[in-house]
């Protein structure tokens, strides 16, 4: 009987889905699996039906007792051309999960390989390659075939530009299948844990890879033997970004545009020459998966009111403040298109630029050709626009022109590099603008921190001990709001304990009092302490919000901000 008329009989599948999937079964497809592919059913409901009838035991691999000590012995090929995994030992006979349950004749050949009794158990075929990645390290298959002089295969990564090679013995090395296919799928294990930046780094024991995710870095385990094709790689990388492989002197930045599963990814490309090689950093920009939405950015809904009133204001500064990669970008973009209309004329100026809107006029600039912050801003004032965002003040040139902007009637986002929300006044002030300048133009300056969300299928409520907590813990509020949650780590999650960020908001607005202050050329800790006693929550203080509301842990909090110092 075959995989449909099994999930047909057990009744999982009807007539009409059968037929469906029969549709969409793509050549060596088994039929379960398409209909897995629809979203018909879960690779487990299918396998556990399947197993069923062929007598096979399904085992979770994410739950099972996994012996790590048998891929010593266990041989390669088994794992990377049948995907076939070796589990436990049990009785001197061999467990091996498998997640094709017609497919036999392999485990038959294991047994005369290795000379022991093979039990087979079905198990997730997404389960056996996490196992794979996890144990033997991100691109180990791809290394075993650069040794063994495998033939090239299909890997889901198609490239946008064209590439061009200068025909050296080192660019040639660079497009020999099996590298090609290994940095394929560093970048695809890279996309698929939803990863911002990965960096490649050359140390003296080896390459080591770390991807950034939600804001943290983490070790990718990989095979030794990598690092004998370490200069193939980085050359690969730098030819994908259209870079000059033979110079290793100097640093290089440049871009490669990606289709991955039918998705357009941006990888913005830095290589710097480091002591024992050169070191890259991938940025990520995966344009399917970013929403900009004011409303999902984490404010609290006193913060969001304040600021959906500040970005519709008809003139003035807006500053958005913090580290980079902090997310003021996201808030800005989030902002212009909550207010976007076709009566409305917004021209952006970026460094870069990172995601094009639609309904937006959008500036590169290019310091190398004279074309900076403050020359585009120049110019953009003669295009007759309402709103302008300048991607960062930097200089005191840039800032002079968002004020005259401004006071021509002109709205201006922009953002500053600052810790909290009351340095933003200040820092005007010491790149040379005129008190009375930054007072009379300066709407609102809004500080921002990332942490990330607790993963909703695995946090775990406790009760923390006054102790363990922080001094500006309000531990009066947890006595009415209940258990707060820590990480934990499950498969949703890839054990991390997290899924996404959330942003914490520290909004000043410039009241009267403000203004006074910053015209006197105030302390930051004045102007902070003033717009404390006017009602304005501190990063921190946000931050505790989403400690008690469930979203995020005391730990992540602490790791991005600082106590408050004001009170």
């Amino acid at each position: 009987m075959e995989a449909g008329e099994i999930l047909l009989k057990k009744g999982l599948l009807t007539e009409q889905q059968l037929e469906m999937a029969r549709r969409a079964q793509g050549e060596g497809v088994r039929l379960d699996q398409a209909a897995v592919e629809l979203g018909l059913l879960t690779e487990e409901q299918a396998l556990r039906a399947l197993g069923e009838e062929v007598g096979l035991e399904y085992v979770d691999l994410a739950e099972a007792d996994i012996d790590i000590s048998l891929l010593q012995a266990f041989p390669p090929r088994f794992i990377y051309r049948e995907m076939l995994f070796p589990i436990q030992q049990r009785n001197g006979a061999l467990i091996v999960a498998t997640s094709d349950p017609f497919n036999l004749y392999p485990l038959d050949e294991l047994s005369s390989t290795t000379g022991k009794t093979v039990i087979p158990v079905l198990a997730s075929g997404t389960e056996i390659t996490k196992l794979v990645k996890t144990h033997l390290g991100v691109g180990r298959e791809t290394v075993d075939g650069l040794l063994a002089q495998a033939e090239e295969e299909e890997d889901g990564i198609e490239l946008l530009d064209q590439i061009e090679t200068d025909g050296s013995e080192l660019s040639q090395m660079a497009q020999e299948p099996s590298v090609v296919r290994l940095v394929n799928e560093i970048l695809l294990e890279a996309i698929e844990s939803r990863a911002s930046d990965v960096h490649l780094e050359v140390q003296p024991s080896g390459l080591k890879i770390r991807y950034r995710i939600d804001g943290v870095l983490h070790p990718q385990p990989v095979p030794p033997e990598i690092t004998r094709f370490q200069a193939a790689i980085i050359s690969r990388l730098k030819i994908m970004a259209r870079l000059n492989i033979a110079e290793r002197r100097l640093p290089q930045d440049g871009r490669i545009q990606l289709r991955v599963h039918g998705r357009e990814v941006d990888v913005r490309v830095s290589v710097i020459p480091m002591i024992h090689g050169e070191g890259i950093v991938l940025r990520l920009l995966d344009k399917s998966r970013m929403e900009f939405a004011l409303s999902k950015l984490g404010m609290e809904e006193e913060n969001y009111r304040i600021f959906e009133e500040l970005i519709r204001l008809p003139h003035g500064i807006i500053l958005v403040t913090g580290p980079t990669g902090c997310g003021k970008t996201t808030t800005l973009y989030s902002a212009l298109l909550e207010i976007r209309s076709p009566e409305t004329k917004i021209i952006t100026t970026e460094d870069p630029v990172e995601y094009q809107l639609e309904g937006i006029n959008q500036i590169q600039v290019h310091p190398k050709i004279g074309l900076t912050f403050a020359h585009s801003l120049r110019a953009i004032l003669r295009h007759d626009p309402d709103i302008v965002l300048v991607g960062e003040i930097r200089d005191l040139e840039t800032a002079e022109n968002a004020i005259q902007a401004s006071l021509t009637g002109h709205l201006v986002f922009t953002t500053l590099h600052t810790n909290d929300a009351a340095s933003a006044y200040t820092r005007l002030f010491d790149m040379g603008v005129e008190p009375f300048l930054v007072s009379s133009t300066v709407e609102a300056a809004m500080a921002q921190r990332l942490v990330r969300t607790l993963c909703p299928h695995c946090k775990e409520p406790y009760q923390p001990k006054p102790e363990d907590v922080p001094k500006d813990f309000p531990l009066d509020a947890l006595k009415e709001q209940g258990p707060i949650y820590r990480a934990v780590g499950c498969r949703q999650c890839r054990q991390i304990g997290y899924i996404g960020r959330v942003g914490l908001f520290e909004l000043l607005v410039t009241t009267d009092r403000i203004r006074q202050l910053a015209h006197d050329r105030a302390s930051t800790w004045e102007i902070g302490r003033a717009a404390l006693e006017e009602g304005m929550r501190t990063l921190r203080d946000d931050g505790w919000i989403k400690v008690l509301t469930g979203r995020t842990t005391i730990e992540e909090v602490v790791r991005v901000t600082k106590g408050n110092d004001l009170r």
